[in-house]
């Protein structure tokens, strides 16, 4: 039986969004390498994740690593944006539920970081509009 982090890994080089939500509790927390104050929420967290699959060119996992009692995943990642490679991890706390309920991304360098910053800027918008969000 394969876990959460794998599960969650596998949706998302699969670009399976549904999977891949389906894996987040309902309150999750997405922390982001751009901002002080973490995202809440399934919804939120999903508005990010499809943002960065639509700027990433080639998006990644190249190595993972499970702590012992299968409660927390670390998901190692490399893509390109705008020509500028990006290098990060997705750091995974499972809950009591199962599901995800705390994720959060590293990112170097700090010249790919600013780019990742400014194109999500431009597919946040149009991630929400296709969600049928208001922003």
């Amino acid at each position: 039986m394969t876990g959460v982090g794998e599960q969650f890994r596998d949706a998302v080089l699969a670009r399976d969004m549904e999977a891949a939500e389906a894996l987040l509790s309902e309150d999750v927390v997405f922390r982001s390498p751009a901002v002080f104050k973490p995202y809440q929420g399934r919804t939120a967290t999903m508005v990010i994740l499809r943002s960065v699959l639509r700027i990433a060119e080639d998006f990644r996992y190249t190595r993972s690593f499970t702590e012992d009692d299968g409660a927390g995943h670390v998901l190692v990642f490399e893509a390109t944006v705008d020509g500028r490679g990006i290098e990060g991890a997705d750091f995974l706390r499972i809950g009591e539920s199962g599901l995800v309920e705390d994720f959060r991304v590293m990112m170097r360098p700090l010249s790919g970081l600013n780019v990742v910053v400014a194109r999500m800027g431009e597919a946040i918008p149009q991630t929400m509009a296709e969600m049928g969000l208001s922003q």
